[in-house]
Order: C-alpha cells, then structure tokens, then sequence
C-alpha cells in the first residue's frame, strides 16, 4: 500500500508539474499583461521583422551573390524558431481547436510552410513575407488595441460601400469592353492589339490613368478613342473615393452622440465617453436619455 501511494502521489505530482509548465507556458505566449510575456511578444516582433529583411534582401541579386549561405541560414533559424514557437502554442493552449483555427492560428501555420514548400517547389520560401501580418499583434502588446475600434469604423464603412462599388466596377468593366472592342477593330494586331483581352487591358491602364505606353494607337480614330477613353476615366476615377467617404462620414456620425452636453449643450461625444470633451461636465443625464429614446424606440417597433 505504501509503494502503491508513493507511486499515486508521484504521478499526481508530475501532472500538476505539468499542467504548471503549461499554465506558465501560457502566461507567457499569449499573455501580454506580465512583463515576461511582453517581452517574449516584443522579441517575436522583432525576430519576424529581421526575418522579413532578410528574405526581401535575399532578393537582390548582388547582396544574394555574396551572402546567399548567410541568407539561406537566416531562412532557416527562423524557420524552425518559429515552428517549435508554434508548436509550443498548441501544447499551452487550452482550447487547441479554437486556436488552430482563429485568425493568428492560421498566420503562425501560414508562417512557416513556404519554407518546407521551398524544398519542394522552387521560389515557395519567398512567400515567407506573410509573417509581416504577424507584427499585427503589436497592437494588443503596446496597449494599442483601442485603434482596432478606429479600423473597424473603416471596415463598416467598406462594408456599406460594396454594393455601389460593385455596380461602379460593373459599370468599368463594360465600358472597358466596348472600348477595347472598338480599339481592337479600328487599330487590329498591326499596331498591337493583338486580341479583344489584349484591347480591354490597354483600355483599364488608360482609364485608370495609368498609361504603361506598350500598346499605343495609330490612326487617328484610334487616338480619338483613345482621348474618349481618357476623359472617361478622369470622370468616373474619384466615384470610389467619394463613396467610401460618404459612407465613413456616416459610420462616424453613428459613432457620435447626438445628445448634448447637459451643461454647455454641445453635441458630438463619443457613445462610450463618461464626461463632455468640450466643458469636461458629467455625461449621465446624456445617457439617460440615449436609454430612455432606445426603449422608446423599441417599444414602437413592437
């Protein structure tokens, strides 16, 4: 009985030795409320940083000649920093599945593939350069996650947009069409324009004032479709922006208190701001009746 106890109370003791690690683990890893995990984030930072620079200086043809062992090492340390890294999250993590398949789970595993696909098909390593959204996390390790708030006000604002930029891009396209399709009979391959596609890309990069000059019209029915095709794009070229602002204009005001400021009757506070920016007075009578309109307005509805 004795041995059989000793034996019990030694796995037990390993087990919450275990669980301790993976609590500690955790702590550090994914926590950014201790000094030890802010500087385990800020060290990953700039590791992915370095390991960025590198792959992007690996690129250039006179650094690479003389230092391609070098940049060949670096892909690799990094490499397989990151993939015990990510091993290591999977082993702490109390929920494995969640973590697997959220947002930062998928960038850690995405991270470190083009590294083992570059054994496989040659320039895969290149891709390494998707471990830049990981430097994402900053904002959560330097406190900045109250920015994410702003970013989502631009997001909304996409979102209410889409549906007019799709009909505007709709639109591009057609017009593209018809223009390339009239480019393609006036001018013909003789002068470059080989196909309808090949007219209808020589169309989007005069519309978009982009203007490469590898295709360019000769005859001069083509230069005057071609000077249609320019006044067109400088026309319909500021739509998108002008809906997204009119639409992030609108996300805004939704973000702002239509109610005034019980002591100096200004307007225009943020939906979560306990005082008046403007005299600094209390903002609870605002409130109250930001509450009391809501369930008025509820009531109405039903």
């Amino acid at each position: 009985m004795p041995i059989i106890g000793l034996i019990t109370k030694d796995r037990t003791t390993n087990t919450m030795t275990k669980q301790q690690l993976r609590s500690e683990l955790y702590r550090i890893i994914f926590g950014t409320d201790t000094p030890a995990g802010q500087r385990f984030d800020m060290f990953l930072i700039y590791a992915i940083l370095i390991s960025v620079l590198a792959v992007i200086l690996g690129t250039v043809e006179s650094l690479n000649s003389r230092f391609s062992l070098g940049f060949l090492w670096a892909e690799w340390l990094f490499t397989g920093l990151f993939t015990i890294e990510y091993i290591i999250r999977i082993y702490c993590s109390p929920n494995r599945r969640k973590y697997l398949f959220s947002f930062y789970g998928l960038i850690d595993l995405i991270s470190i593939v083009p590294s083992y696909l570059g054994l496989i098909f040659v320039g895969a390593q290149y891709l390494l350069i998707i471990r830049l959204v990981r430097v994402l996390r900053i904002f959560r390790v330097l406190k900045l996650v109250r920015y994410l708030s702003e970013a989502d006000v631009l997001v909304r604002s996409l979102n209410q947009a889409k549906r007019k930029i799709f009909v505007f891009f709709t639109v591009v396209l057609i017009l593209s069409t018809l223009f390339g399709c009239l480019m393609y009979v006036v001018e013909g391959p003789g002068n470059g324009f080989s196909s309808i596609p090949k007219s209808i890309y020589w169309t989007i990069v005069t519309i978009t004032t982009v203007g490469y000059g590898d295709i360019t019209p000769h005859t001069v029915l083509g230069q005057m479709i071609a000077t249609m095709a320019m006044l067109t794009g400088y026309s319909i070229i500021a739509i998108p922006t002008g809906i997204i602002t009119a639409e992030l204009a609108n996300e805004m005001k939704r973000d702002k208190s239509v109610y005034p400021c019980p002591n100096c009757v200004k307007a225009g506070h943020d939906m979560d701001a306990d005082h008046c920016k403007w005299c600094g007075a209390s903002l609870g009578e605002m409130r109250e009746k930001e509450s009391t309109a809501t369930d008025l307005s509820a009531i109405r509805v039903e």
